[in-house]
């Protein structure tokens, strides 16, 4: 039997009583590399700050395994680089939970730190201040920030966003590097040809789950058109969500969980959601 590392378990999660992911199910295998798909809007980095803890949900669970890291890098847009740190500083950051906020570094910090610059191709950038880096040079920073975490499972919010094509390649190869290593990877990728490449496990989103499973079967036509199809649909004045019962058209009767979805979910079921593995 496969080892699980994070389920879902009929979760809806959103702010302010307006559902961005609706009745999510599903198994994220421990090991796997996943992409997580879906147009803005989505609900993917919804779904990402979920597992990460930075987010309850409304209904349903999130569940990750017990004794499993998690290390968890958000978009670019949503971290401040004005504020005057250096690039060690940034990376450090990544052993406070081992270590706690006021502990002291040590020797063996300090080497982590240098061999995680290293991997990312910034040896020599320790006294540099994040504000003088490229996007690409702060990315490769902040992926040495998830490597000295040494986590198990590895959360990444389009870290692929407004870099160079080098810095896309180098960073590839380290994520393949911690999948080959044995270590639950998801990223949030909008790049569908890379993700063909690069991923075996894909997760399409449309607010709601549309497929999931092998990246081939899931980024097919028929499924990107169901997604399509979704995201023109919401309405944000809806107060429930329409609950596949098995019809060619959707249910709108409430369904008993008490949030408000802010979004009507498309009157064409989507293709039936493949489990993880």
């Amino acid at each position: 039997m496969s080892d699980a590392a994070i389920t879902f378990s009929d979760l809806t999660l959103g702010y302010n009583s307006h559902a961005a992911v609706h009745h999510l199910n599903g198994v994220v295998e421990a090991g796997s590399l996943t992409a997580v798909v879906g147009a803005n809007g989505s609900g993917k980095s919804t779904l990402m700050k979920a597992v990460a803890g930075l987010l309850k949900p409304m209904s349903g669970k999130c569940r990750v395994e017990a004794g499993r890291r998690i290390a968890y890098l958000p978009q670019q847009s949503e971290l401040d680089r004005s504020f005057p740190v250096r690039v060690v500083d940034i990376v450090d950051m990544g052993l406070w939970p081992r270590r706690g906020l006021l502990g002291r570094t040590a020797a063996r910090d300090r080497a982590l730190i240098g061999e995680a610059l290293a991997a990312v191709g910034l040896a020599g950038f320790e006294k540099r201040p994040i504000d003088t880096l490229s996007g690409g040079q702060f990315q490769r920073a902040l992926f040495a920030r998830v490597l000295v975490q040494e986590a198990d499972i590895i959360l990444l919010d389009e870290p692929f966003n407004a870099i160079d094509a080098k810095t896309v390649a180098d960073l590839i190869a380290l994520i393949r590097g911690w999948h080959g290593k044995g270590l639950t990877v998801m990223v949030v990728a909008h790049d569908l040809d890379l993700v063909r490449t690069t991923f075996p496990q894909a997760l399409l989103l449309a607010r709601r789950p549309v497929a999931w499973g092998e990246t081939a079967k899931v980024l097919t036509p028929e499924t990107l058109r169901t997604a399509r199809n979704f995201e023109e649909a919401w309405n944000d004045d809806a107060p429930w969500c329409a609950a596949d019962n098995g019809s060619a058209r959707a249910s709108h009767e409430p369904h008993g969980h008490p949030h408000h979805h802010g979004a009507a979910h498309d009157h064409a079921r989507p293709a039936p959601m493949a489990r993880a593995g």
